[in-house]
């Protein structure tokens, strides 16, 4: 039986040690700020209102289950001393300022990443009608690629997590930026409909266009809601109740994920929207009223007081005590910060509201509307019981080293494939009267990112050439190399005991063309 609307089982994952990681000095993103939010938690006494938990930090292997193996493996090697190298100097993995190779950074992804597993756990197990895990919410992140402060998807691995339990599940993005990674991991499915509610136009990652709507069998289960600076909570309502309204009547979602980016909230350092505090906790409450599982993630939110504020509010709306706790803050450690108001609020500004011009957020709301009404009834999916845990770990296997590649690794290297050539703006039919974006953004300048010229090293001359194709190329990086490469079955000419030629090519061709030894079409040379 359903729990009642008026009393909810929370689970409350928490790890001490994911305030004590920075990014660097100066860096808007920083993870104190879920420390914070649990000091306000803590003295409001919610914590003995919830069952307060801390999860088993996620491993490499179970990163893997979205993320590529060599990304993940980058990851767990990356010090800040090794980064340029190992990032083939800023051309992969770490691309741009915007994510950088900080001590312990694997470590402050497991956090995250483990954080969103065990809450999807739990609610599907459940043993909890509502999980919380401000820790995550990192919805950038690609398959083989950092972005936008994002390093590891954890909100991706959490419904993951919930579909092997859930036929349908719904993820609701109220964060200012486009949920662009967590839309692109689900974009060719309409088991996940995803929905985003976001700033367009010469804003960080610049996706989210209103026809982005999916492909294949997803076509229609991606929603995005582009906004104008200025949203104020009134108009955030006007546009957020009736979609996520009409989503449930056409999706019949089994479980929600919604993240809780406060990136949106007025006075944002990143942030260009109006809203408050109580407007932004609006929407949790209304996804709340609706009796469905949820779990609710963090996200953005760079001013980091009222990311603490919000929170913690966000989190008694969980609890359905928001109406009976004090607007003054109790003491706190971090008390002295909240000055010189020390309220549990967030305040609007005098911002002009763009959406209000020109009849704007009428035409969204209707398009929006019009795309859901197409949608036949809610997707069907045939269930059946998958296994808590494979045989490996039941019996405490674990393959020490590298592990060898098999179909399966193949397999999903061509799915990383396809999602990443929608990410870099492959034509496909609903774009070609609405190319993507081609290129990288930094979500701190907003500004594209120049990155830098590959090179290509000609051994017999010894001569450097710049590369100025605009796809990406592993070998043409300047990545160190062994001397006596290729340990390949080729016909290998050798000069003064180096490999001068490969099948009577020359080796820095061979190299510029990733390893193969004959001509290739676009599709093969992007990979």
């Amino acid at each position: 039986m359903a729990a009642t609307p008026d009393k909810r089982r929370v689970a409350y994952y928490f790890d001490p040690d994911v305030g004590s990681y920075n990014y660097n000095l100066g860096h808007p993103m920083k993870p104190h700020r879920i420390l914070i939010a649990h000091h306000l938690v803590s003295a409001y006494e919610m914590l003995d209102k919830m069952h307060v938990l801390r999860a088993e930090r996620a491993s490499a292997e179970t990163m893997t289950r979205f993320h590529t193996d060599e990304y993940v493996n980058f990851l767990s090697k990356v010090t800040p001393e090794t980064a340029d190298e190992l990032t083939y100097h800023g051309s992969r993995f770490l691309v741009g300022e915007d994510n950088p190779a900080f001590e312990g950074v694997f470590e402050f992804c497991s956090i995250s990443a483990g954080g969103s597993i065990a809450a999807a756990n739990r609610v599907t197990s459940g043993a909890a009608d509502i999980a919380i895990n401000w820790a995550g919410g990192l919805h950038h992140a690609k398959q083989r690629e950092a972005s936008g402060f994002c390093y590891i998807n954890d909100i991706v691995l959490g419904i993951l997590e919930l579909l092997r339990t859930y036929p349908r599940v719904l993820y609701i993005d109220i964060d200012c930026h486009h949920g662009d990674g967590v839309e692109e991991a689900f974009f060719t499915t309409n088991r996940v409909m995803t929905c985003s509610f976001h700033k367009f136009g010469d804003y960080f990652p610049g996706t989210g266009r209103h026809d982005d709507v999916g492909l294949g069998k997803g076509k229609g289960y991606a929603v995005n809601v582009p906004l104008k600076d200025g949203m104020t909570d009134e108009t955030y309502k006007s546009v957020f109740e009736p979609i996520i309204t009409k989503i449930l009547e056409v999706f019949r979602p089994s479980a929600i994920v919604l993240q809780c980016g406060t990136d949106s909230l007025a006075g944002d350092k990143l942030g260009c929207f109006n809203v408050t505090m109580r407007g932004h906790a609006a929407c949790v409450q209304f996804v709340r009223r609706q009796n469905i599982p949820m779990m609710l993630v963090g996200g953005g939110g760079y001013t980091v007081k009222n990311v603490a504020r919000t929170w913690c509010y966000e989190t008694a709306c969980a609890l359905g005590i928001e109406d009976t706790i004090d607007p003054m803050l109790p003491y706190n450690a971090y008390f002295e910060w909240f000055g010189p108001r020390y309220r549990l609020e967030v305040p609007e500004n005098n911002m002009e509201n763009m959406n209000l011009k020109e009849g704007y957020l009428n035409q969204i709301l209707n398009l929006t509307l019009e795309q859901l009404s197409k949608l036949p009834c809610a997707p069907s999916v045939q269930m059946q019981d998958v296994p808590r845990e494979s045989v490996g770990a039941h019996l405490g296997w674990r393959l020490q080293g590298e592990e060898p590649q098999d179909d399966l690794d193949k397999t999903l290297a061509q799915h990383a494939r396809f999602i990443y050539k929608i990410q870099e703006g492959d034509e496909t039919d609903s774009e070609r009267h609405h190319p993507r974006n081609k290129k990288r953004m930094s979500i701190i300048t907003n500004q594209q990112l120049d990155l830098p010229q590959w090179q290509e090293f000609d051994l017999c001359s010894g001569v450097a050439e710049v590369d100025r194709r605009s796809k990406r190329r592993f070998f043409g990086s300047g990545g160190a190399y062994d001397e006596n490469w290729p340990a390949l079955d080729e016909v290998v000419e050798v000069y003064n005991g180096v490999p001068t030629r490969i099948n009577g090519m020359r080796v820095g061709e061979v190299m510029s063309r990733g390893g193969w030894t004959r001509e290739m079409d676009d599709d093969e040379y992007s990979e």
